[in-house]
């Protein structure tokens, strides 16, 4: 490894690592389409207003909540959502993304918090399920993100 050019060694590191990922995501893929097949409608709907963190949901902070209802009431729009997506990128190869939405898809899951909506899609669910969004505001940046994430391991 060069100490002037770290970057070799991290991507090779990605090149590792990335057909278990991609591989486990095909799985998913697959498994969730097999199992919505059957139905005409796969939105999930789940609330994340209870006082005890269950591991199936995906959880909103009170600053999470107080910006969303900022953000809604700026843009005059009640019906806009977080949607919150997992792409590859990132030094770990994946990256979380966050984006304002005003549309659901079948195969979304919406988490819903005094009235806030989260809204996950079902691949990006496996990488997030039982983690806490946050709205955090720093020095350099204000920006939503994912912490607490609980990763398991078969």
């Amino acid at each position: 490894m060069n100490a002037l050019n770290p970057i070799p060694m991290s991507r090779s590191l990605i090149q590792r690592i990335s057909p278990f990922f991609i591989a486990r995501i095909k799985q998913n893929h697959k498994l969730l389409s097999s199992s919505f097949s059957s139905s005409s409608s796969a939105l999930h709907e789940a609330s994340s207003e209870s006082p005890s963190p269950s591991l199936d949901a995906v959880h909103m902070t009170d600053n999470c909540i107080k910006r969303m209802k900022e953000l809604q009431a700026s843009e005059q729009s009640s019906d806009q959502m977080l949607r919150l997506g997992v792409e590859t990128g990132g030094c770990s190869g994946f990256q979380y993304v966050f984006d304002l939405d005003d549309k659901t898809n079948p195969d979304d899951r919406v988490f819903v918090r005094e009235g806030v909506k989260l809204v996950v899609d079902d691949i990006s669910y496996d990488f997030v399920k039982g983690a806490t969004i946050d709205y955090v505001e720093e020095l350099i940046r204000s920006a939503f993100v994912v912490s607490r994430v609980v990763l398991f391991c078969a």
